[in-house]
């Protein structure tokens, strides 16, 4: 469940909430409902998005398909695992259920040229179907995701 609004239902099990609280509930309750059509939209426009990053990626390196599959799959994975932080609204969800995982495959296969390509065509791709609004909502995750699977990774490389 959305923390924040868990936090709020906890208090008001003990009196009503304060008007301040029903304003930040009012609040969390409309970004949810923004949140669910992000989300909805990510889940609907996957094909959209990702069939342009696969093409460019395969005329950039054309030698290397297997590693281009795997790469896109694992991208696909972490853009979904975004997109249900971001309706969690739970940096925690991404880093527990994706990400101390999915780093240590990222440095394994050595394939940060090719990761870091996919993320910029990615934030591309979603600049152009998405509002500012939605692009706002699901960016903090998609940040996350590259610091820890991509500049992390550069660093392990040093």
């Amino acid at each position: 469940m959305h923390p924040e609004i868990k936090t709020l239902l906890y208090e008001a099990e003990d009196c009503y909430l304060k008007p301040e609280e029903i304003k930040t509930f009012k609040y969390h309750v409309s970004s949810l409902q923004a949140r669910l059509e992000t989300y909805e939209l990510l889940c609907e426009q996957e094909v959209v998005i990702f069939q342009p990053i696969a093409d460019q990626l395969l005329k950039t390196f054309p030698q290397q398909q297997e590693t281009l599959e795997r790469t896109l799959k694992r991208w696909l994975s972490v853009l979904r695992y975004c997109a249900m932080a971001m309706l969690l609204n739970n940096q925690e969800f991404l880093q527990r259920r994706l990400l101390e995982w999915l780093t240590e495959l990222v440095q394994a296969h050595q394939t940060q040229e090719i990761e870091m390509r996919l993320y910029q065509l990615l934030q591309t791709q979603l600049k152009e179907l998405l509002t500012e609004q939605q692009l706002a909502l699901l960016q903090p995750f998609l940040e996350q995701a590259e610091t820890t699977l991509l500049r992390s990774s550069a660093l392990t490389q040093l």
